[in-house]
């Protein structure tokens, strides 16, 4: 129970103290300067993802189990329990960095991932014909991951430059940079990541004020690359080619049609947790087809309401930039906020038919520490660059009333 000063009035608990407005601490200076909303709206989606997880992981664990390695049901479960456990408090640490300390890691992190992203075609593992990961068990991870946010933080700063100096080769510096890391990711092969890098620094170049004649030449010089891979890269020529034209089992068509058997097996409203049968033919049913299994336990409105959060997380950023003045700050808060949106609508394009297999997960939700741990530093980033000072845009006369 507690007790009641002299005055009669019951103490703040220090909890309350640290957190109140007039706390001149970290954590308190962090707590009102967050969008609390976006915060909230980031661990709705790692939640749902556990649930979605815990669905897909008795699918996952007897396909891939076999005669002398024989998986508990819930094993993808509870190693994402833990990687979401780890990923979090990455997330809040990041938010709660000045934004100059962010953007001197994430420019130093930039330049690390580009090196062991080009060390993947040499000394990475393979899986499933592809060669994208470092490292050996626990310890391995997937460089073109974390690169994704650390490259659109460089290349906002880089582009930032240009407002302050419009003679500066900025354009040409960030394109450079672009194609290098298309290259090294085509290299593996990785195509929907190569998507993702390319359709990101295109947007940063319209925000930056890039003219539309050289944003049009660049868009023409992208669709002549996409056209360049269909004849000369194997992977997306087979790919684009089982989309379009069909395949048997095994082929990327075949796991389109399971995915759409699987989404729309539940219908409206879902056979209910643990119900779903159609999930077990599914191949890669815990990560990239794991909004398939959403929409067959938990029915269509469900992945219609995971669809609207990820729209809810991208308004907010914008609607928030709005106003912003701060170059950098808006190139880095769009660039995060539209590279955690085209991820989401590549994956759902996907599940749904409407794109070819790109082996793309969904943000949050998919299992994996690599995209668990990369999209919690990108939040972090994200969190940390759209942070405002509450008293900032009040009246000077409210300022001087509160004491601020």
């Amino acid at each position: 129970m507690s007790e009641a000063t002299h005055d009669g009035e019951v103490p703040r608990s220090r909890v309350q103290t640290q957190l109140s407005r007039a706390s001149r601490s970290p954590v308190a200076s962090w707590f009102w300067e967050t969008d609390r909303m976006l915060l909230l709206l980031a661990l709705l989606l790692i939640a749902i993802g556990l649930v979605a997880v815990a669905a897909a992981s008795p699918a996952s664990t007897q396909r891939y189990s076999d005669s002398t390695h024989h998986m508990p049901s819930m094993h993808y479960f509870w190693r994402q329990l833990a990687w979401v456990c780890v990923s979090v408090p990455v997330m809040l640490a990041v938010s709660m960095l000045p934004i100059t300390v962010a953007r001197r890691i994430a420019l130093i992190g930039c330049g690390v991932f580009v090196l062991l992203l080009a060390a993947v075609p040499f000394v990475g593992s393979e899986v499933n014909g592809a060669r994208r990961w470092l490292g050996v068990g626990i310890a391995e991870f997937q460089p073109s991951e974390f690169l994704k946010p650390l490259f659109i933080v460089a290349s906002a700063w880089l582009l930032s430059l240009k407002s302050k100096d419009a003679g500066l080769p900025m354009i040409a510096v960030t394109g450079v940079l672009t194609a290098a890391i298309a290259g090294l990711l085509m290299m593996q092969p990785d195509f929907g990541q190569t998507i993702i890098f390319g359709s990101v620094w295109m947007l940063l170049l319209v925000l930056a004020g890039v003219s539309p004649k050289t944003i049009a030449g660049l868009g023409g010089a992208g669709l002549a690359g996409i056209v360049a891979a269909y004849l000369f890269y194997g992977n997306a020529r087979n790919r684009i080619d089982a989309f379009i034209s069909g395949g048997e089992q095994g082929s990327d068509t075949y796991q389109m049609d399971m995915a759409h058997a699987t989404l729309t097996g539940g219908g409206v409203f879902g056979t209910g947790p643990g119900g779903g049968t159609v999930k077990f033919k599914l191949p890669e049913a815990h990560t990239d087809y794991i909004y398939s299994v959403v929409g067959e336990e938990f029915g269509l409105v469900a992945c219609a309401a995971i669809a609207l959060l990820y729209l809810a997380i991208i308004a907010r950023v914008f609607i928030k930039l709005l106003d912003e003045e701060d170059s950098f700050r808006l190139l880095a808060a769009a660039g995060l906020a539209s590279q955690f949106g085209v991820q989401a609508l590549i994956n759902m394009a996907v599940n749904t038919g409407l794109a070819p297999s790109k082996g793309m997960t969904l943000p949050f939700i998919s299992y994996g520490g690599s995209s668990m741990i990369a999209l919690s530093l990108g939040m972090g980033l994200l969190l940390a660059f759209t942070r405002r000072n509450p008293y900032l845009n009040r009246s000077p006369y409210l300022v001087r009333w509160s004491g601020k």
